[in-house]
């Protein structure tokens, strides 16, 4: 029971440091930093979507980038069109989650290489269909919105400003995600997952709840999508090209597969690493992305969220393997034991 208590007390104490810093770190931070962090926030949400449909559900998902292009696509719509900023979020994930149910009510009864020839076609008809809808989109050229600048009353700058609306969104984004997949919905996606016959057998219908899977995933990427105008301020159609959507999918990999806190650092590496890597050689930016993506799969299949996991077991296995070896026993012991083998000894040399 105190061991049970110790762990919680741990828990809520890194919490509250971590809380902490988070609110801190804006204030004493450069603008470059600032931004990095904000852009880290925006995609966390976007890969945090992808990972409820593939990771918790099992459905191949490759356009998750479509949903947030056209979150992005709303925002700056009904920015530029002086829409109330509430609304403007709202409309930003209702949309695409609209286009997702009515997308995952095709494709959700698909399973495999099918399932992954609808998702990859998202991506490849939004760009060019984006460039024609020029009234809307601005075409070729994109289109800018300018909402996110600091209000005078708060005494912050642009770059704070934005940081601190993105980490609001994205830390309610994450709370609501935790208590789905560790609710009774997040039992049934993971039964689907691993298994649609006995998912059937129970009373639960895959179909159903692929369908409810993809909807939210599409919310998700409508949510980042608005971050992302949020943090950028512009957006075109190379937002949402194949391209990003496979870069999401690497994030989702590498940070863990059906975690939560995998999400989370699938969002660092997306921004971070391509940062690391440009700043070296933009050469070979592909490259180390995929010795990277590669090596995790190799290392770590449950990606990076599983390290500290993986080391307990190496550590246990080692503490295990040092409790039985023959080096551990002690000096008593091994007194008594040539003590019992004298006599013994001493009979064999008579005879």
């Amino acid at each position: 029971m105190s061991k049970l208590l110790s762990n919680t007390w741990v828990r809520v104490a890194v919490v509250v440091v971590v809380a902490a810093l988070l609110l801190i770190a804006p204030l004493v931070l450069p603008v470059f930093a600032n931004q990095t962090l904000t852009r880290m926030g925006v995609y966390a949400v976007a890969v945090l979507g992808l990972n409820i449909i593939m990771g918790y559900t099992g459905q191949v998902m490759l356009g998750q980038i479509f949903f947030l292009g056209v979150g992005a696509y709303v925002t700056a719509y009904g920015v530029n069109n002086d829409w109330n900023i509430v609304v403007t979020f709202f409309a930003a994930c209702i949309l695409p989650g609209l286009l997702g149910l009515v997308i995952a009510l095709a494709a959700a009864r698909l399973g495999g290489l099918a399932i992954a020839m609808v998702t990859i076609a998202l991506p490849i008809i939004g760009v060019p269909l984006a460039k024609r809808l020029t009234d809307l989109t601005g075409g070729s050229q994109g289109t800018s919105a300018r909402f996110s600048s600091a209000p005078d009353w708060t005494g912050l700058d642009n770059d704070q400003w934005q940081y601190y609306m993105v980490m609001v969104i994205t830390v309610i984004g994450f709370v609501l995600a935790y208590n789905l997949v560790r609710g009774k919905f997040g039992r049934a996606m993971a039964i689907v997952r691993d298994n649609e016959a006995v998912a059937r057998s129970i009373g639960i219908s895959p179909y159903r709840y692929k369908v409810m899977a993809f909807t939210i995933a599409s919310i998700f990427g409508g949510a980042s999508g608005f971050l992302y105008m949020v943090a950028v301020q512009y957006t075109s159609p190379e937002t949402m090209s194949f391209a990003h959507s496979i870069s999401l999918l690497a994030a989702m990999v590498v940070g863990g597969a059906a975690s939560i806190a995998g999400s989370l650092i699938g969002g660092v590496y997306y921004v971070l690493v391509p940062q690391v890597t440009n700043a070296i050689d933009p050469t070979v930016t592909a490259i180390s992305q995929g010795i990277i993506l590669v090596a995790v799969l190799f290392i770590l299949p449950g990606g990076l969220v599983s390290l500290p996991r993986v080391i307990r077991r190496l550590t246990r296995k080692r503490d295990t393997a040092v409790a039985t070896s023959p080096q551990t026993t002690s000096p008593m012991h091994q007194d008594a034991g040539q003590a019992a083998e004298g006599p013994e000894t001493e009979r064999q040399g008579q005879s």
